[in-house]
Protein backbone atom coordinates (compact mmCIF):
# COMPACT_ATOMS: atom_id res chain seq x y z
CA UNK A 1 0.00 0.00 0.00
CA UNK A 2 1.37 3.45 -0.94
CA UNK A 3 1.17 5.99 1.88
CA UNK A 4 -0.73 9.22 1.34
CA UNK A 5 1.57 11.84 -0.15
CA UNK A 6 1.24 15.07 1.83
CA UNK A 7 -0.05 18.03 -0.18
CA UNK A 8 1.97 21.18 0.50
CA UNK A 9 0.71 24.65 -0.44
CA UNK A 10 2.99 27.68 -0.57
CA UNK A 11 1.92 31.23 0.29
CA UNK A 12 4.22 33.66 -1.51
CA UNK A 13 6.32 33.20 -4.62
CA UNK A 14 9.54 35.05 -3.82
CA UNK A 15 13.12 33.78 -3.60
CA UNK A 16 12.48 31.12 -0.93
CA UNK A 17 9.33 29.77 -2.56
CA UNK A 18 11.09 29.56 -5.90
CA UNK A 19 13.93 27.49 -4.43
CA UNK A 20 11.38 25.10 -2.93
CA UNK A 21 9.46 24.75 -6.19
CA UNK A 22 12.61 24.13 -8.21
CA UNK A 23 13.64 21.45 -5.72
CA UNK A 24 10.53 19.54 -6.75
CA UNK A 25 11.97 19.25 -10.25
CA UNK A 26 15.39 18.00 -9.20
CA UNK A 27 14.68 15.31 -6.61
CA UNK A 28 12.17 12.72 -5.52
CA UNK A 29 10.29 14.26 -2.60
CA UNK A 30 7.90 12.54 -0.16
CA UNK A 31 5.28 15.26 -0.75
CA UNK A 32 3.71 17.14 -3.65
CA UNK A 33 3.09 20.84 -4.15
CA UNK A 34 -0.66 21.40 -4.24
CA UNK A 35 -0.55 25.04 -5.26
CA UNK A 36 0.83 28.54 -4.84
CA UNK A 37 -0.87 31.72 -3.62
CA UNK A 38 0.72 35.10 -4.35
CA UNK A 39 -0.39 38.73 -4.20
CA UNK A 40 1.84 39.41 -7.23
CA UNK A 41 0.02 37.04 -9.57
CA UNK A 42 1.69 38.20 -12.78
CA UNK A 43 5.20 37.62 -11.42
CA UNK A 44 4.15 34.27 -9.96
CA UNK A 45 2.69 33.09 -13.28
CA UNK A 46 5.88 34.15 -15.08
CA UNK A 47 8.01 32.11 -12.68
CA UNK A 48 5.75 29.05 -12.73
CA UNK A 49 6.01 28.92 -16.51
CA UNK A 50 9.78 28.45 -16.18
CA UNK A 51 9.38 25.14 -14.34
CA UNK A 52 10.25 22.16 -16.51
CA UNK A 53 7.48 19.94 -15.18
CA UNK A 54 3.80 20.76 -14.91
CA UNK A 55 3.75 23.57 -12.33
CA UNK A 56 1.41 23.63 -9.34
CA UNK A 57 -1.65 25.81 -9.92
CA UNK A 58 -1.85 29.44 -8.84
CA UNK A 59 -4.78 29.58 -6.40
CA UNK A 60 -6.48 32.04 -4.12
CA UNK A 61 -5.92 31.50 -0.41
CA UNK A 62 -9.16 29.66 0.46
CA UNK A 63 -8.64 27.23 -2.44
CA UNK A 64 -5.01 26.67 -1.48
CA UNK A 65 -5.92 25.87 2.12
CA UNK A 66 -8.72 23.55 1.03
CA UNK A 67 -6.45 21.39 -1.14
CA UNK A 68 -3.41 21.29 1.15
CA UNK A 69 -2.40 19.31 4.24
CA UNK A 70 0.43 21.68 5.14
CA UNK A 71 0.62 25.40 4.36
CA UNK A 72 4.08 26.98 4.10
CA UNK A 73 4.25 30.73 4.64
CA UNK A 74 7.00 32.52 2.70
CA UNK A 75 5.20 35.84 2.18
CA UNK A 76 6.21 37.91 5.23
CA UNK A 77 5.14 38.53 8.80
CA UNK A 78 2.10 40.61 7.84
CA UNK A 79 0.24 37.55 6.49
CA UNK A 80 0.85 35.25 9.46
CA UNK A 81 -2.06 36.13 11.82
CA UNK A 82 -4.80 35.83 9.17
CA UNK A 83 -3.16 32.85 7.46
CA UNK A 84 -2.84 31.00 10.76
CA UNK A 85 -6.47 31.61 11.66
CA UNK A 86 -7.73 30.35 8.30
CA UNK A 87 -5.40 27.34 8.24
CA UNK A 88 -6.13 26.21 11.80
CA UNK A 89 -9.88 26.72 11.45
CA UNK A 90 -9.68 24.42 8.42
CA UNK A 91 -7.75 21.84 10.44
CA UNK A 92 -4.53 22.32 8.44
CA UNK A 93 -0.93 22.46 9.65
CA UNK A 94 1.14 25.60 9.13
CA UNK A 95 4.88 26.21 8.70
CA UNK A 96 5.89 29.79 9.51
CA UNK A 97 9.08 31.22 8.00
CA UNK A 98 8.54 34.78 9.28
CA UNK A 99 9.12 33.65 12.86
CA UNK A 100 9.21 37.16 14.29
CA UNK A 101 5.45 37.37 13.72
CA UNK A 102 4.96 34.80 16.49
CA UNK A 103 6.50 37.20 19.02
CA UNK A 104 4.10 39.95 17.93
CA UNK A 105 1.13 37.55 17.76
CA UNK A 106 1.48 34.87 20.47
CA UNK A 107 -2.20 34.07 19.94
CA UNK A 108 -1.12 32.13 16.84
CA UNK A 109 0.72 29.66 19.08
CA UNK A 110 -2.27 29.37 21.40
CA UNK A 111 -4.62 28.85 18.45
CA UNK A 112 -2.49 25.94 17.25
CA UNK A 113 -2.62 24.38 20.70
CA UNK A 114 -6.40 24.78 20.93
CA UNK A 115 -7.07 23.23 17.55
CA UNK A 116 -4.42 20.51 17.73
CA UNK A 117 -2.96 21.65 14.41
CA UNK A 118 0.81 21.66 14.06
CA UNK A 119 2.66 24.97 13.97
CA UNK A 120 6.12 24.25 12.55
CA UNK A 121 9.10 26.62 12.80
CA UNK A 122 12.14 25.49 10.77
CA UNK A 123 15.69 26.25 11.92
CA UNK A 124 16.18 28.46 8.89
CA UNK A 125 19.51 30.29 8.68
CA UNK A 126 20.93 28.86 11.90
CA UNK A 127 21.97 25.62 13.59
CA UNK A 128 21.80 24.46 17.17
CA UNK A 129 18.09 24.78 17.99
CA UNK A 130 18.04 21.13 19.05
CA UNK A 131 20.86 21.80 21.53
CA UNK A 132 19.17 24.94 22.86
CA UNK A 133 15.89 23.08 23.35
CA UNK A 134 17.63 20.30 25.24
CA UNK A 135 19.73 22.68 27.34
CA UNK A 136 16.67 24.66 28.39
CA UNK A 137 15.16 21.59 30.02
CA UNK A 138 17.65 22.47 32.78
CA UNK A 139 19.08 25.74 34.14
CA UNK A 140 20.40 28.10 31.51
CA UNK A 141 22.41 31.17 32.50
CA UNK A 142 22.26 33.01 29.18
CA UNK A 143 21.48 32.71 25.46
CA UNK A 144 23.30 35.19 23.20
CA UNK A 145 23.18 35.80 19.46
CA UNK A 146 25.62 38.02 17.58
CA UNK A 147 24.73 38.64 13.92
CA UNK A 148 27.18 40.21 11.48
CA UNK A 149 25.83 41.12 8.06
CA UNK A 150 26.89 43.16 5.04
CA UNK A 151 25.50 46.71 5.26
CA UNK A 152 23.30 46.18 2.17
CA UNK A 153 21.43 43.43 4.06
CA UNK A 154 20.60 45.80 6.93
CA UNK A 155 19.96 49.06 5.07
CA UNK A 156 16.39 50.29 5.41
CA UNK A 157 15.53 48.33 8.56
CA UNK A 158 12.86 50.10 10.65
CA UNK A 159 15.29 50.51 13.57
CA UNK A 160 17.68 52.46 11.33
CA UNK A 161 15.00 54.39 9.46
CA UNK A 162 13.42 55.61 12.70
CA UNK A 163 16.80 57.06 13.70
CA UNK A 164 17.62 58.49 10.31
CA UNK A 165 20.60 56.16 9.93
CA UNK A 166 22.17 54.63 6.84
CA UNK A 167 24.86 51.96 6.94
CA UNK A 168 25.89 52.26 3.30
CA UNK A 169 29.40 53.61 2.94
CA UNK A 170 30.64 52.39 6.32
CA UNK A 171 34.43 52.04 6.44
CA UNK A 172 34.56 49.72 9.46
CA UNK A 173 32.37 47.44 11.55
CA UNK A 174 29.67 49.15 13.58
CA UNK A 175 27.42 47.72 16.27
CA UNK A 176 23.91 48.84 15.37
CA UNK A 177 21.86 47.19 18.07
CA UNK A 178 22.19 45.50 21.44
CA UNK A 179 19.09 44.35 23.27
CA UNK A 180 16.48 41.60 23.54
CA UNK A 181 15.31 39.29 20.78
CA UNK A 182 11.87 40.88 20.97
CA UNK A 183 13.33 44.34 20.32
CA UNK A 184 15.60 42.97 17.57
CA UNK A 185 12.67 41.46 15.69
CA UNK A 186 10.75 44.73 15.84
CA UNK A 187 13.70 46.77 14.64
CA UNK A 188 15.02 44.36 12.00
CA UNK A 189 11.99 42.26 10.93
CA UNK A 190 13.54 41.09 7.64
CA UNK A 191 16.87 40.15 9.19
CA UNK A 192 16.36 38.60 12.60
CA UNK A 193 13.96 35.68 12.26
CA UNK A 194 16.91 33.72 13.65
CA UNK A 195 16.65 35.57 16.97
CA UNK A 196 12.92 34.78 17.18
CA UNK A 197 13.56 31.07 16.55
CA UNK A 198 16.33 30.96 19.15
CA UNK A 199 14.15 32.71 21.73
CA UNK A 200 11.18 30.41 21.15
CA UNK A 201 13.42 27.34 21.43
CA UNK A 202 15.10 28.68 24.56
CA UNK A 203 14.48 31.16 27.36
CA UNK A 204 12.07 33.51 25.62
CA UNK A 205 12.26 36.74 23.60
CA UNK A 206 12.84 39.07 26.54
CA UNK A 207 15.79 37.18 28.03
CA UNK A 208 17.58 36.23 24.80
CA UNK A 209 20.39 38.73 24.15
CA UNK A 210 21.06 39.98 20.61
CA UNK A 211 23.79 42.08 18.99
CA UNK A 212 23.60 43.23 15.35
CA UNK A 213 26.75 44.39 13.59
CA UNK A 214 27.15 45.88 10.11
CA UNK A 215 30.43 44.63 8.62
CA UNK A 216 31.66 46.32 5.42
CA UNK A 217 33.34 43.91 3.02
CA UNK A 218 31.62 40.90 4.53
CA UNK A 219 30.12 38.65 1.86
CA UNK A 220 28.21 36.29 4.17
CA UNK A 221 25.54 36.56 6.84
CA UNK A 222 27.30 35.39 10.01
CA UNK A 223 25.68 34.28 13.25
CA UNK A 224 27.31 33.29 16.54
CA UNK A 225 25.17 31.60 19.18
CA UNK A 226 26.36 31.14 22.75
CA UNK A 227 24.50 29.27 25.48
CA UNK A 228 25.76 28.46 28.96
CA UNK A 229 24.08 26.60 31.80
CA UNK A 230 24.21 23.52 33.98
CA UNK A 231 24.72 21.34 30.88
CA UNK A 232 27.98 23.14 30.01
CA UNK A 233 28.55 25.52 27.10
CA UNK A 234 27.26 25.54 23.52
CA UNK A 235 28.80 27.69 20.79
CA UNK A 236 27.70 27.69 17.14
CA UNK A 237 29.16 29.75 14.29
CA UNK A 238 27.37 29.96 10.94
CA UNK A 239 28.40 31.74 7.73
CA UNK A 240 25.54 31.84 5.23
CA UNK A 241 25.94 32.75 1.58
CA UNK A 242 23.12 35.19 0.72
CA UNK A 243 20.39 34.14 -1.71
CA UNK A 244 18.88 36.40 -4.40
CA UNK A 245 17.60 38.42 -1.44
CA UNK A 246 20.66 39.72 0.49
CA UNK A 247 18.68 39.60 3.73
CA UNK A 248 18.20 35.82 3.43
CA UNK A 249 20.88 33.11 3.43
CA UNK A 250 20.75 30.09 1.13
CA UNK A 251 20.65 27.81 4.18
CA UNK A 252 17.21 29.20 4.98
CA UNK A 253 15.56 27.69 1.91
CA UNK A 254 17.43 24.40 2.35
CA UNK A 255 16.34 24.19 5.99
CA UNK A 256 12.72 24.83 5.02
CA UNK A 257 12.87 22.09 2.40
CA UNK A 258 14.30 19.67 4.95
CA UNK A 259 11.58 20.63 7.46
CA UNK A 260 8.85 19.93 4.89
CA UNK A 261 10.42 16.56 4.14
CA UNK A 262 10.55 15.75 7.87
CA UNK A 263 6.91 16.79 8.29
CA UNK A 264 6.01 14.46 5.41
CA UNK A 265 8.12 11.45 6.37
CA UNK A 266 7.69 8.60 8.80
CA UNK A 267 11.37 8.76 9.80
CA UNK A 268 12.89 11.88 11.37
CA UNK A 269 16.46 12.37 12.60
CA UNK A 270 17.10 14.85 15.42
CA UNK A 271 14.71 17.01 17.40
Amino acid sequence: MVAHQKAVGIVGCGAIAQVLLRAGENRDLPFRFSGVCSRTEAKARTFLKTLAHVPPPLLDLPALIACSDLIVETAGAHVVPVLARLAFEAGKDLMVISVGALLEHPEVIEHARRTGCRLIVPSGAIAGLDGIKGACMGRVDFVRLTSRKPPRALEGAPYLTARGLSVLGLAEERELFRGSAREACKGFPDNLNVSAAISLAGIGPDLTEVRIIAAPGLERNCHDIEVEGEFGRLAVHIENIPSQNPRTGRLTALSILRSIIDASSTVRIGT
